[in-house]
């Protein structure tokens, strides 16, 4: 029987479809061999487009710049991994983005895998994030914007810390504005919470991005010029043992120990030229107590020890000239080093003699922030909200 065109045409019209399709799916371009212009495009321009504006908008992220077809998504893959600098006075320095991970995202969502599947790797994987990020979108669904905006800055400031803290084993956050203190692994958990001891409204703790580069156990405290001059300056010319009742030492230009007897003080300069600086010796009784951990900045910034631990126990805690003073600095200090630096007695047992200064250079750099959030989460992972101490929302306003 002989078969007609049209008869084979439909007995081999599968076998067509499936060369077809085959030739189809052959052009098609793996998504690991196209440029990262060619990825953004095909990205902008499929449904993934719209997940991601939509994960990055319940975020706490402005979107308003990746709306367009053509949008830089690599642009707002980063945004949403590593956010942007918040309101900082002092950087160390800017760490760029982790291309190749930005790139590994950008391939698995033109793959087909899910927008939340690949965050789930990309964004932060600090715990405080996700219960800011849920409490996000709860206050968005309530329409309390004023809290919603509070932890949409805090969202970024982690996601900051994201991109600072790359290749770190630990960091340290200090929230200036609710005075305390977190220190976190890489998995991105919380080890240690403690108060903290911050700057007065007059002298505020400056926000920073840093790192801490060592501990330094019995260490002096180098009076800083502005505290020499206002406050105890006058307190030395009304008594001049005042100096030797606090354990004060007179240092000279040249870094020599100078006899305060040997000095007229009543000839003293002090709006213009004062040549000495004040010193006070180790001990207990010294103003950084036991044990002071130096950042590195040029506004003579850091954490320490204090002599008036009971302040730890106040609800105000806003009281210091700037540092951060800490509430266990043994612990505090272990955590940086990576091992037991300090033994648990050390802070226990009298120090009734003065001892030279040690300093304990750690092997890596741990990065420290001090930052001022308005949203955070606690010790048991609850969302909590930080009273505008500095007052600078109504500045911002």
């Amino acid at each position: 029987m002989k078969i007609s065109n049209h008869q084979l045409f439909f007995r081999w019209a599968p076998l067509w479809i499936l060369f077809g399709l085959a030739i189809i799916q052959s052009c098609k371009k793996d998504p690991h061999n196209m440029t990262k212009e060619e990825l953004e495009q095909s990205l902008s321009e499929g449904k993934t487009h719209q997940s991601l504006l939509e994960y990055a908008a319940l975020s706490g992220i402005d979107t308003s710049s990746y709306t367009t077809k053509g949008a830089p998504i690599f642009g707002l893959l980063e945004e949403l991994a590593y956010g942007h600098k918040p309101e900082l006075r002092y950087i160390a320095k800017t760490w760029p983005a982790d291309t190749a991970r930005l790139r590994d995202a950008a391939e698995e969502l033109l793959k087909g895998q899910t927008v939340p599947k690949v965050m789930s790797w990309l964004e932060p994987r600090f715990s405080a994030y996700q219960h800011l990020r849920e409490a996000y979108q709860n206050r968005l669904k309530a329409g309390d914007t004023q809290k919603a905006n509070l932890i949409a800055a805090s969202l970024n400031a982690y996601r900051w810390m994201n991109r600072q803290s790359q290749g770190a084993p630990r960091l340290v956050l200090v929230n200036i504005r609710g005075a305390y203190l977190k220190a976190l692994n890489t998995d991105g958990k919380d080890e240690l919470y403690m108060r903290t001891v911050v700057g007065k409204g007059a002298t505020p703790t400056p926000t920073m991005d840093t790192y801490a580069t060592s501990i330094v156990t019995h260490p002096y405290w180098n009076v800083p010029k502005s505290i020499a001059l206002k406050e105890m300056l006058p307190k030395v010319l009304a008594d001049e043992s005042y100096l030797s009742k606090n354990n004060i030492q007179v240092i000279g230009e040249s870094g020599e120990v100078v006899d305060p007897s040997d000095i007229n003080w009543k000839k003293i300069d002090r709006k213009n030229s004062f040549p000495y600086r004040f010193r006070q010796d180790t001990g207990e009784d010294n103003s950084l107590g036991l044990l002071k951990v130096e950042i590195e900045n040029p506004l003579a910034i850091y954490l320490h020890d204090t002599n008036a631990r009971y302040l730890f126990g106040s609800d105000q805690r806003w009281r210091s000239h700037g540092c951060v003073r800490v509430q266990s600095p043994a612990e505090l200090a272990n955590f940086m080093a990576g091992h037991q630096l300090l033994q648990n007695d050390f802070f226990t047992e009298p120090d009734t003699t003065a001892q030279p200064p040690k300093w304990n250079k750690l092997k890596e750099k741990i990065p420290v922030f001090l930052l001022y959030l308005g949203a955070d989460t606690d010790q048991n992972g609850r969302v909590v909200y930080m009273e505008d101490v500095y007052r600078k929302d109504d500045s911002e306003g």
